[in-house]
């Protein structure tokens, strides 16, 4: 039985889930998210919460994209994403987090705060932004000399790493100062896997509140 993946293609976390799908060439049945039945009864059952992107490998329910990639990490691990070494598996985890937490999170909230769905527009914004700005930082630093952000490997961390800086450069942008940053997020707007899963949301962009690029990315 394939796997069935529950998506929106413009999702920066499906985008992440896909992308480690890509990346070992896995096959799986794309059940889209648009509203239409039955796809959107199924996953009213399998997520009471509402959150995509949602795996079913049989008789496994899979939620979370970082979930959705540990296990198919475990169960096909050619070419592995968190790496077999203890010590590098928890920092390819730290770093998963980082790029959820302090770049998609405060990305995400400005957005929502533009079409008024979140309080951050309280304050204009300006502690998202200032966040985003500090994590910029840490980054830039992080890549000096790297090709991936842990280890020698495309892994989970860059998975997570492609969306996030993709839309988080298109809601605050990335200041041209962090020239090592630039350099990956280039690097990884044009890795296959993530690539593949880029031009696939390319029908939607029109959706993204902000207005998408229309000359790059």
């Amino acid at each position: 039985m394939p796997f069935s993946l529950y998506l929106h293609p413009l999702s920066s976390y499906c985008q992440k889930a896909k992308t480690a799908f890509y990346e070992k060439g896995l096959d799986f049945e794309t059940r889209m998210l648009d509203g239409s039945e039955p796809v959107a009864g199924e996953f009213a059952k399998l997520s009471p919460v509402g959150r995509f992107p949602i795996l079913v490998d049989g008789d496994r329910v899979v939620f979370e994209a970082t979930s959705i990639i540990d296990h198919i990490d475990l169960n096909h691990p050619e070419p592995r994403l968190i790496p077999a070494d203890a010590q590098l598996a928890v920092e390819t985890r730290m770093w998963d987090r980082f790029f959820d937490n302090y770049i998609s999170t405060p990305q995400q909230r400005l957005v929502l705060s533009a079409i008024g769905r979140d309080s951050a527009g309280l304050d204009g914004g300006a502690t998202l932004r200032a966040g985003l700005e500090t994590a910029y930082s840490v980054l830039d630093e992080r890549m000096a000399g790297r090709e991936w952000v842990v280890g020698d490997r495309f892994s989970l961390a860059d998975c997570a790493a492609a969306p996030a800086l993709l839309y988080a450069d298109w809601t605050h942008p990335i200041p041209e100062r962090h020239r090592h940053l630039w350099v990956y997020r280039t690097r990884l707007i044009s890795c296959p896997s993530y690539a593949r899963a880029l031009d696939e949301a390319r029908p939607y962009r029109h959706l993204f509140p902000l207005g998408a690029p229309t000359d790059r990315d």
